[in-house]
């Protein structure tokens, strides 16, 4: 399926052609005392993204939403959007960035990344072994920003339904309880 407008071929790749890593070392949490009163969010890989939050101020990955990063966990493959500020829980985790901010377009690109079809099948480092290695197709730039625009409005438009569904649902269970009290 393509946007209306673009007909160039979609040029191969690899992902290491695309993503630049960082090693995580300076970022990582030193205590694992989280509070909610805390500023910053320790982060992982894996499903439960937000571990809680530090209160240290030093090592900080600041991340925006002009210079975003994807968090990729070495060892599951699992990834996220990243782009605000924080700190780690675990090495192995690489941050991700693009290696040409001009040619590429971030939120493309970690959609490709996260529609790869790859299953861990042993306990390995799976960036530089595999990850890095695999090949992908890009558009031109006007057509990775047009696509990478439009995921951009659908998440953002499932995060606002998602928050709704989660009031509701509180407000549905202070219903309850009060009318079966």
């Amino acid at each position: 399926m393509r946007f209306a407008g673009f007909s160039d071929a979609w040029e191969e790749c690899k992902l290491d052609e695309v993503f630049k890593y960082e090693q995580p070392i300076k970022y990582i949490v030193k205590s694992t005392e989280y509070d909610e009163t805390f500023d910053t969010p320790v982060l992982t890989a894996g499903k439960s993204f937000l571990l809680g939050y530090t209160d240290e101020i030093s090592g900080i990955k600041n991340a925006t939403v002009e210079n975003p990063v994807v968090i990729f966990d070495d060892f599951t493959t699992a990834s996220h959007y990243v782009d605000f500020p924080f700190k780690i829980k675990s090495s192995a985790i690489k941050l991700l960035s693009l290696s040409d901010d001009d040619a590429d377009n971030f939120y493309f690109m970690f959609n490709t990344l996260k529609n790869i079809k790859y299953v861990p099948q042993s306990h390995e480092r799976h960036w530089i072994s595999k990850f890095s290695e695999l090949e992908i197709y890009k558009p031109i730039a006007a057509e990775q920003q047009k696509i990478g625009s439009f995921f951009k409005q659908l998440d953002t438009t499932i995060a606002l339904h998602q928050k709704k569904l989660e009031l509701l649902k509180k407000q549905k269970q202070a219903y309850l309880q009060k009318m079966f009290i």
